[in-house]
């Protein structure tokens, strides 16, 4: 079956596919029916979300990028902490090794591709950390700051949008380096740290808090780079604060340099975790 699931993504048309769903998903003819569907489908959990009745929400993209409320995500507080930017589940984390990632047991792949072959910044990360967070149709869908930074870049990058989930990261070769995604680079007290957003079949797109709807882009479909060096004022956003979001799921993985940063010992792959959860300690300077 798990052959099949990925044989029909290889003959789907991605991108009709999801931006027709996008265009569903904005309507607000028949939200509540496509939102109860949803829910029950999903086990979707709503007593944490600022608005919890169906009827509220203007269009299903409105509830599947819902807002939760004050509190719900308590940032991790010790000193140094590095918090998961995102509810969902770890794919993959550890090291850049040889400029590669894991992907899934066997399957690693290149991080300049990741970064869609700019061999610049891609040095940056050589021998670094990373950590791959998976967001389910269940989860809560904005991406959030693990540290706080300061923009510096952004590169839109086209390509295929194929599913995120285990069985394909397990079975299609490359494929964060594949699909449809976000590059955010900023500055941080550590140095570089990149915040890839990676879209997903029937992603009906990706939000930023400074951009708005950045994918799907309008016009061409090509490599498109944004300079927020000398931005004024600064993009400056603070350790947890909303980064973007994503109209149904995705993936984000977070590039760190190397010898900056520790992992949480106590996660790995299949990891459930929560956005605001301690990921990991800026490694200090003493030690």
């Amino acid at each position: 079956m798990s052959r099949l699931f990925i044989l029909f993504q290889y003959l789907l048309p991605h991108h009709l596919l999801s931006r027709g769903v996008g265009v569903l998903a904005q309507s607000h003819l028949l939200r509540k029916l496509f939102i109860r569907a949803f829910i029950k489908r999903y086990k979707v959990d709503l007593s944490q979300a600022r608005i919890q009745e169906i009827g509220q929400f203007k269009n299903f993209n409105a509830f599947f990028t819902r807002e939760l409320q004050a509190g719900a995500r308590p940032l991790a507080s010790i000193q140094g902490a590095i918090v998961c930017p995102a509810d969902g589940t770890i794919s993959q984390l550890g090291n850049i090794t040889d400029g590669n990632l894991l992907q899934a047991k066997g399957r690693h792949y290149s991080c300049e591709d990741l970064l869609a072959g700019d061999a610049q910044m891609a040095e940056l990360f050589q021998a670094g950390k990373f950590a791959t967070i998976y967001l389910s149709p269940r989860d809560y869908h904005r991406v959030h700051m693990p540290m706080a930074g300061a923009l510096k870049k952004t590169i839109y990058v086209p390509g295929k949008l194929f599913s995120v989930n285990q069985t394909t990261a397990d079975s299609v070769p490359n494929l964060f380096a594949r699909n449809e995604r976000l590059i955010c680079l900023f500055d941080t007290e550590v140095g570089p740290m990149a915040v890839i957003l990676v879209g997903a079949m029937i992603v009906a797109g990706i939000d930023t808090v400074w951009a708005g709807e950045v994918c799907p882009t309008t016009g061409k479909r090509e490599i498109k780079k944004t300079d927020y060096t000398n931005q004024a004022p600064a993009v400056e956003l603070p350790l947890g604060g909303e980064l973007g979001r994503f109209r149904l799921g995705s993936t984000a993985i977070v590039l760190f340099p190397h010898g900056t940063v520790k992992f949480e010992t106590s996660l790995k792959a299949t990891s459930s975790i929560a956005m605001g959860q301690l990921l990991g300690q800026v490694v200090s300077t003493h030690e």
